[in-house]
């Protein structure tokens, strides 16, 4: 993330709206979440999976919405398709995760394989689909794409809807309704 700013202060703080910062942040925040949900016992393991499920949900969701356009149009439609495909694939085991006990040997394995498959996915993006955002989208245009990203994942969902996974077009439509169930769920459980 170092190459993101060149170095001085005043740097750091312009890019904080920098779409690609934001995504970076956030994978080192899910990275972390996985590790400490696979550490984590009791009530703060459900605790610590719903925090990495809703990041999740909204992260993908905004990611769909926002960042994956402009990759289609500036890294090609193979490389905006597939991540997509693997966005829909990890709605679905995300969707699974939920609908099992957190305490059970079954959730354990099923989280180790869906975290290779996000990392997996995470790699792709920033190895493949970031380093051509950065290239073709001026600071200015990475700025504006994170202030949407921002407003896209206030009204994304928090839980894993896998009808809508994988399609920018079905997040614009279904999302904010999702969103507004899943937030009413969120609130009567919470």
């Amino acid at each position: 993330m170092s190459g993101m700013t060149t170095g001085s202060r005043h740097d750091a703080v312009e890019s904080e709206d920098d779409i690609l910062v934001q995504l970076l942040q956030q994978h080192e925040q899910i990275r972390q979440l996985f590790a400490e949900t696979m550490d984590s016992e009791g009530e703060a393991k459900q605790q610590c999976f719903d925090e990495l499920r809703g990041l999740l949900a909204v992260h993908e969701t905004a990611e769909e919405m926002i960042l994956r356009p402009v990759a289609k149009r500036i890294a090609g439609k193979d490389e905006a398709e597939a991540r997509n495909e693997e966005e829909a694939q990890a709605n679905k085991a995300l969707a699974e995760l939920e609908r099992l006990d957190v305490h059970s040997a079954e959730f354990d394995r099923k989280l180790a394989e869906f975290q290779r498959d996000v990392e997996h996915h995470a790699q792709h993006e920033e190895r493949e689909e970031f380093p051509q955002i950065r290239a073709q989208c001026d600071i200015e245009d990475r700025r504006s794409m994170g202030r949407r990203l921002r407003a896209a994942e206030r009204m994304a969902p928090t839980h894993p809807h896998p009808r809508t996974a994988g399609s920018p077009m079905a997040q614009w439509t279904v999302g904010p309704f999702a969103a507004l169930l899943d937030r009413a769920k969120d609130a009567m459980r919470g």
